[in-house]
């Protein structure tokens, strides 16, 4: 069993179906919300390890699936202010546990870094209902407190 600090949306059906794995692997989570941490570019930057800054958004976000934003055109100090300024273009989940940091849900990876359950259905990254409206954050979700 790991202890794992993940940062995610409260309300993403995503993330919950992520945590609920990794929960059901026998890890300790402690649960984030993305938005109200207090981000810092040398806080966030080690998230992303040798990524290219294309692969550090959420391509589910409105504004990068419209085309209003070109990832891929942002040097590394852009990207990370504009992350910071606006948390949901940061790829979800965040994931920390005994000192590594990785953005975005890679099964293979985590279950070569941590373990992962076998057997159970697969859970990867994205949206899983594409074609549905944002997901809505519930009136009770925390707002960072451990859960």
């Amino acid at each position: 069993m790991a202890r794992v600090t993940v940062w995610g949306k409260p309300g993403c059906a995503g993330n919950a179906r992520q945590v609920a794995l990794l929960r059901a692997s026998g890890h300790d989570v402690a649960l984030r919300d993305l938005r109200a941490e207090p981000w810092t570019p040398e806080r966030l930057r080690p998230f992303f390890g040798d990524q290219p800054v294309r692969t550090w958004f959420n391509a589910s976000n409105p504004r990068v699936k419209r085309g209003e934003m070109k990832p891929e055109m942002l040097s590394e100090a852009d990207a990370l202010a504009m992350m910071i300024g606006e948390p949901l273009l940061i790829r979800r989940p965040l994931l920390e546990c005994n000192g590594v940091r990785m953005a975005g849900f890679d099964p293979d990876f985590i279950a070569g870094w941590i373990g992962l359950a076998t057997g159970l259905p697969p859970v990867g990254e994205g949206c899983p209902r594409p074609d549905m409206p944002p997901c809505q954050v519930p009136e009770n979700a925390t707002t960072g407190a451990p859960q």
